[in-house]
């Protein structure tokens, strides 16, 4: 039982980031905890990538000889590589919501959605 829980942990774990994250996005009038919603579902999403991508006692994908002979115990390290792309566009997409926000309280004096005259759903 432990040892289901342990594997499980991380994607029971990242789902639930996900879904907290999507609750503060619907649910939240206010543009900075929107931001923070999207942020937890931005770790959420990296975290599950980070837990499909993971091979129990592999190693790392270096390779000293011209024929390896044990390929398949090698880490994936694309969905490495594509969570650390993702961390660097999801900060840079929360640092331009962030200005925006900035400006939006500077015309608005107001950091809530309804309160926002323009803003019509």
């Amino acid at each position: 039982m432990l040892n289901f829980l342990e594997e499980w942990s991380f994607f029971g774990g990242s789902i639930l980031l996900i879904f907290i994250g999507l609750y503060g996005v619907l649910s939240r009038k206010n543009m900075i905890k929107i931001l923070i919603s999207l942020g937890l579902m931005d770790t959420g999403v990296n975290l599950l990538l980070v837990a499909l991508g993971y091979v129990e006692a592999a190693n790392a994908p270096i390779i000293n000889s011209v024929n390896p002979s044990n390929a398949a115990a090698f880490v994936d390290p694309i969905p490495q590589a594509l969570v650390l792309t993702s961390i660097v566009i999801g900060t840079a997409v929360l640092a331009l919501g962030l200005a925006l926000v900035m400006k939006i309280y500077d015309k608005y004096s107001t950091l809530n959605i309804s309160e926002i005259r323009g803003l019509k759903w």
